[in-house]
């Protein structure tokens, strides 16, 4: 079985393009701050529990055995999907995009796509480490 079969890599490898896509579309909304007209677009957050949905078909379910347990729902959305902002700022040629968001934007992006680079790096050690392999 490849690295790339496995439901873990899979899914970060899919995360990883999820922050790839999305840095492109805050890359946009910077460079069109000044475009009169322009509004921002964003991707809708990214959605583990839908995507790793089509990994595996084993299911697991909580039950409440005491009234203080929390219960899980989860919801469904479509990820991938380029939206529009929700523009609270309209200058008045009509140009929708904050710098000072967007910049926090690809801040947030960046260190996400890190955590999940380096998520990905740390599970292939493992598994050498578990193979007895070191490198």
């Amino acid at each position: 079985m490849g690295l790339m079969n496995m439901p873990v890599f899979a899914a970060l490898t899919d995360k990883m393009r999820w922050h790839q896509s999305r840095q492109g579309l805050l890359a946009e909304n910077v460079a069109n701050a000044e475009t009169p007209g322009y509004r921002g677009r964003d991707l809708e957050q990214y959605d583990f529990a839908r995507r790793a949905s089509g990994f595996s078909s084993a299911t697991v379910t909580t039950t409440a055995t005491q009234p203080t347990h929390f219960s899980v729902s989860s919801g469904e959305s479509s990820a991938f999907g380029a939206q529009q902002m929700a523009n609270f700022e309209i200058t008045p040629e009509g140009n929708g995009v904050s710098l000072e968001d967007e910049m926090m934007k690809v801040t947030t992006n960046s260190m996400d796509y890190q955590a999940a680079t380096s998520l990905y790096q740390k599970s292939i050690k493992i598994l050498k480490t578990a193979m007895g392999r070191q490198s």
